[in-house]
């Protein structure tokens, strides 16, 4: 069991303090897209009530009402006493047959439309990161390509896609990307790394992530931007055909 902390760049990301008025359904919103995007343990254990204030900028009280949210959710354990707090609970693969059904269900023109914010975001902060990027960069995205190439099952697969893009955008200096991107991933991530036959080809996205991170390297901000747009939009076709052939399966 580990004790989450604000050091961590990618997860000090997702909590990043609050533009929303800082309500407690935003607050459990992002603490939820941690957990989605697997940047969070089962067991691991929130910053107390005070952190988590300071750290989303809001009031204890908005942080306990969403804390309430999150159990009733079932995504999260509170225990009293001297080695008490909250602790995450993460939904079994179990969750993924829910997933699926989402993807039957989705109307093709909001999976376009998602694909197409994806696009500006994942194409911009592409370009951004190859102007702007840390001079540390390097090693930290190279290691995330290397753990989607060996992710073993979706949950690996998801996490180490989703690291990648928002470790990319953190890059590009923009906290309103990295926001969107976060969000996005929340949303487009459970999708895309289903079960076979419906999950992504792991292989040939971590063939493009490599390439993303060889342009931005290289300050190709232009070649950057085509990588990730072309990466961006291989994905959405393969949600899109994945959506069909459930919904006539169905």
């Amino acid at each position: 069991m580990a004790t989450i902390g604000s050091a961590t760049p990618l997860l000090s990301a997702v909590l990043a303090p609050l533009t929303d008025l800082g309500r407690a359904d935003a607050v459990a919103r992002r603490i939820t897209e941690a957990i989605a995007l697997g940047l969070v343990a089962d067991g691991d254990q929130l910053p107390s009530e005070n952190d988590l204030s300071d750290q989303l900028g809001v009031a204890n009280g908005t942080v306990r009402e969403a804390l309430a949210l999150l159990r009733e959710a079932g995504l999260i354990e509170t225990r009293r006493g001297r080695n008490g707090g909250s602790f995450i609970r993460t939904p079994v693969e179990g969750s993924q047959p829910l997933q699926l059904a989402r993807l039957r269900d989705i109307a093709t023109v909001d999976l376009r439309d998602l694909g197409d914010e994806e696009l500006a975001v994942f194409g911009t902060a592409a370009r951004l990161a190859a102007e702007r990027a840390p001079a540390d960069l390097g090693p930290r995205l190279t290691r995330l390509v290397h753990e989607l190439r060996d992710a073993a099952g979706p949950a690996e697969q998801r996490r180490a896609d989703a690291r990648f893009h928002i470790e990319l955008t953190v890059a590009a200096q923009s906290v309103r990307l990295t926001q969107l991107a976060v969000r996005l991933q929340a949303e487009l991530g459970p999708l895309l790394w289903l079960p076979a036959p419906y999950g992504a080809d792991q292989e040939r996205l971590a063939e493009q992530h490599r390439e993303i991170l060889v342009a931005v390297l290289a300050g190709d901000a232009v070649g950057a931007r085509a990588a990730a747009e072309a990466h961006v939009v291989g994905c959405v076709h393969h949600l899109v055909r994945g959506h069909l052939e459930l919904a006539d399966d169905s």
